[in-house]
């Protein structure tokens, strides 16, 4: 099984040629003559698309054909081949003339592919043109998170539009929460829970025309039968401090054990609780300076930014499943 180095262009403005050489073969890899330079030409889109299939030869000389031959231009190609399994996982940024190569024939081209190679994931996504992905978050009492996402998506910076806000928790109509979802006209539904009734059915009544849903601080566990009705993503975060801190206040455990090394975890959701392929994990060190109050703080700071990120990386198309329990983050 050969190998294969990551092969990444930083550079925007790229040279007419080949943009690194890798174990594997990259001699078909030939850019147009002439570079397509976004500032030249202010009708060109950017586009990303991500493949996953068995390993063959090949692959990326088709990959980048298919792209050069609609006069596109790759901005950075991204491989991965993992040891001792038949598997393939790549990523392309290319910039590419909309009049030249339509959106509907860029999805003929790459589904040809996908034929040619029995792939178990292709997908293109133009930015300009398609549309956000919609998501509903849910959240119980603590809002940090949840706030978080709503400012992100309030300043354009995470690529999705939220439909909804489904809560257990009732919040006062004064909250800053509530006046910001008012202010912005979105949904926020209350669904008070027990250990008896757990409301999944009506969650799912409202989330039915979502692209994926986000775990903000939800503290109720989603059923197998939950996931498996709504069938698409859930992305879950989580404090780094487990398994070791379970239970009520987690925060107050670690600080009274005097833990040095606090953290964050984002991963998909599965029937098993929070061990579902992570996407993203971030640390922070803290020591004998910090009370219980900075402590905490850092903590959810951690938890913000962790879960942004791996929102970020997902809308981007940079999160590919791998093996029963991994990930490949481009």
């Amino acid at each position: 099984m050969n190998i294969v180095k990551r092969v990444v262009s930083t550079n925007n403005n790229l040279p007419p040629g080949i943009l690194g050489i890798a174990s594997r073969s990259f001699k078909a890899i030939k850019l147009p003559g002439e570079s397509l330079d976004s500032s030249d030409s202010p009708c060109l889109l950017h586009a990303i698309h991500v493949f996953h299939c068995p390993d063959g030869v090949g692959i990326v000389s088709k990959l980048s054909e298919c792209i050069a031959s609609r006069g596109g231009n790759i901005l950075s190609a991204d491989v991965f081949v993992p040891e001792n399994r038949n598997a393939f996982y790549s990523r392309s940024e290319f910039i590419f003339d909309p009049v030249k190569w339509s959106r509907v024939q860029m999805e003929e081209d790459f589904s040809k592919l996908s034929n040619m190679f029995n792939a178990l994931k292709s997908v293109v996504q133009v930015p300009m043109l398609d549309p956000k992905y919609k998501i509903s978050v849910l959240a119980s009492k603590q809002d940090h998170c949840l706030f978080d996402l709503l400012y992100a998506w309030q300043e354009g910076k995470l690529p999705f539009h939220i439909t909804s806000v489904i809560s257990n928790h009732d919040r006062d109509p004064n909250t800053h929460v509530i006046r910001f979802l008012e202010r912005h006209g979105i949904p926020y539904h209350y669904l008070q829970t027990t250990q008896q009734c757990e409301r999944e059915e009506d969650i799912l009544n409202l989330v039915q025309d979502t692209d994926f849903l986000v775990l903000a601080r939800y503290m109720q566990v989603l059923s197998g039968n939950f996931l498996n009705s709504y069938g698409k993503d859930v992305i879950n975060i989580h404090h780094g401090l487990l398994p070791s801190f379970k239970g009520g206040n987690p925060a107050r455990q670690a600080f009274d054990a005097g833990v040095k090394l606090i953290g964050a975890t984002s991963h998909f959701v599965t029937e098993e609780l929070d061990s579902g392929p992570i996407i993203e994990q971030m640390v922070e060190t803290v020591s004998h300076r910090d009370n219980l109050r900075s402590f905490i703080q850092k903590s959810q700071n951690l938890e913000k930014q962790c879960l942004a990120k791996a929102i970020k990386s997902y809308c981007e198309l940079r999160v590919l499943r791998y093996g029963q329990n991994r990930t490949v983050v481009f």
